[in-house]
């Protein structure tokens, strides 16, 4: 099978994804579709659909600075509008539907624009929150809520409380704080949906480390440990979890079920690139690590393992194949993106 043929099927929708997609009620809208994540939730959303042989519709909005994604996903058949969601006419000329799938937000690029980072990722919230007030919402957040946890744990569970270091992670939780209270004030069932790391062949953590190791340039170690998880699968996670939301709003994490070693799956790399990885600091005794068990309790378990995604993104690199050329900044301790 070839690498394309083996991508797209790494894809394709489960059966539990088809079993949840039927028994869901009502249109689903994806806010913030332009993303990293939104253009293959998207896809993924419209083909679970059809192949699950039921009507629904997937609007999917976004500022579409891309050029040609609109397009794209009309063509998947995917109704697009574009709106800048800070703009509060454009936002509530938005058609309100069932279901709702939160992705807009802010990362790279928020230290010097902190003042646009609290915009997007705590002043928004709310006013999408009063704007579907009665639909189901999946609210995409991240494990960086949490402080740093000790590499011998199996990292932060849902109970534990939330240490975000930086603007960043600040904003984030701010986030999850603005659409708790309005999931209360307006009891509007509501999933605290927090990923990390998210994979796929044009970024990730794991694209990062096989890039550098590919280009021969040195590795951070003092971030050594990490948790990752095929972006498909967590796309399904966020697609199955609209039927968990609840008032108050419930917290998932969302992430792969292993605490990785950067050293070692770079070295792994390194074994099938045929060089040797370049390394620079060591490890330290904390890292951002997340117990996603309760998502694996209500989903299933992994479905895409480890070695399947560094195949996959191995073989991307070697063949050339295009990337989002949007670095995770893993590496990062002092929470500045």
């Amino acid at each position: 099978m070839d690498i394309n043929s083996l991508y797209q099927k790494l894809l394709e929708p489960s059966n539990d994804l088809l079993s949840d997609m039927a028994r869901l009620d009502g249109d689903i809208t994806i806010l913030g579709v332009g993303g990293k994540m939104g253009p293959d939730l998207a896809r993924l959303t419209r083909h679970a659909i059809d192949m699950a042989g039921i009507k629904k519709e997937v609007i999917g909005v976004a500022r579409f600075s891309e050029p040609g994604l609109q397009q794209e996903l009309e063509q998947h058949g995917i109704r697009t509008y574009k709106a800048d969601l800070l703009r509060d006419q454009q936002l509530q000329e938005l058609p309100v539907t069932r279901n709702v799938l939160y992705l807009a937000g802010m990362k790279f690029g928020t230290t010097g624009k902190e003042s646009l980072t609290w915009a997007m990722n705590s002043y928004l919230p709310g006013r999408v929150a009063e704007k579907f007030k009665d639909s189901r919402i999946v609210v995409f957040s991240t494990g960086n809520v949490y402080p740093l946890m000790p590499v011998q744990s199996d990292g932060a569970t849902e109970q534990e409380p939330t240490g975000p270091i930086g603007e960043y992670a600040q904003s984030c939780l701010g986030r999850e704080r603005v659409f708790q209270y309005f999931s209360s004030l307006n009891n509007t069932p509501t999933l605290i949906y927090r990923l990390n790391y998210a994979n796929d062949v044009t970024y990730g953590v794991l694209l990062d480390i096989a890039k550098a190791v590919y280009e021969k340039r040195p590795i951070d170690l003092r971030m050594g440990y990490v948790n990752v998880i095929w972006q498909g699968e967590a796309n399904e996670m966020a697609l199955r979890a609209l039927h968990h939301c609840a008032v108050p709003a419930k917290i998932l994490n969302i992430t792969g079920p292993d605490t990785l070693s950067v050293r070692r799956i770079a070295e792994q790399f390194a074994q099938l690139f045929k060089t040797k990885p370049v390394f620079v600091n060591e490890e330290q005794n904390t890292a951002l690590l997340s117990n996603a068990s309760e998502s694996y309790r209500l989903f299933g378990k992994q479905k895409v393992s480890l070695d399947q995604m560094m195949e996959v993104i191995a073989s991307w690199i070697v063949m050339g194949g295009k990337t989002l050329n949007k670095p995770t900044h893993f590496q990062e301790r002092e929470g500045k993106f």
